[in-house]
């Protein structure tokens, strides 16, 4: 008897920690990393600004979720999931930075050859602010890193690959190191308090 195979799902955070709440899609992939046990289907990734050298993952990935700070012109903090063919749209729809463009056109190559995801998710938040160099996600933005995850771990159920939630206190290995993992950088960066 031959035992069907797992579809691959990469879940992806792109953006660049470096610019406040440019880093939403790299904070939300460390949020699931720590809220969730992902099945042994799923693989995560840290796509920083790596704009086409993102392709070859795309191309392994059956099925791709991806957090992302985009502009839907909505309140900052808001979260906004686009499924399907809507994505490329929304990845591309309003240059803020430029990763983005180099996203849409990731999507683009692994189309052209032939390796598009079958399934494809994008979790996106409205950010408040871009200019801030150094510094921390704004407050509506940091705000909305766990219900994020927790949208993730609802779209990889419904995909077959359900996870687990981390008991309170568990040990996790830290998805980011050199101490620019979320809490390390929060801790240098935050502004003073007055």
């Amino acid at each position: 008897m031959v035992q069907e195979r797992k579809p691959g799902i990469l879940v992806l955070g792109i953006g660049n920690i470096l610019w406040a709440d440019e880093g939403f899609g790299v904070r939300a992939l460390e949020t699931f990393h720590g809220r969730y046990r992902a099945a042994a289907s799923v693989s995560l990734l840290d796509g920083g600004t790596q704009g086409l050298y993102l392709v070859q993952f795309v191309q392994e990935a059956d099925y791709l979720l991806v957090f992302d700070a985009i502009d839907y012109g909505l309140e900052p903090g808001t979260l906004k999931i686009v499924q399907g063919d809507e994505v490329p749209k929304f990845t591309g729809a309003k240059k803020m930075s430029l990763h983005q463009t180099g996203f849409q056109e990731v999507l683009s190559a692994a189309d052209l050859l032939g390796d598009y995801p079958e399934k494809l998710a994008l979790i996106g938040c409205q950010p408040l602010d871009l200019e801030d160099w150094g510094g921390p996600l704004t407050a509506p933005v940091r705000q909305q890193l766990e219900q994020a995850a927790d949208i993730a771990a609802t779209i990889l159920g419904q995909w077959g690959a359900p996870c687990l939630r981390r008991s309170p206190g568990e040990s996790v290995a830290p998805l980011l190191g050199n101490d620019i993992d979320f809490a390390s950088y929060e801790k240098f960066s935050a502004p003073p308090e007055a």
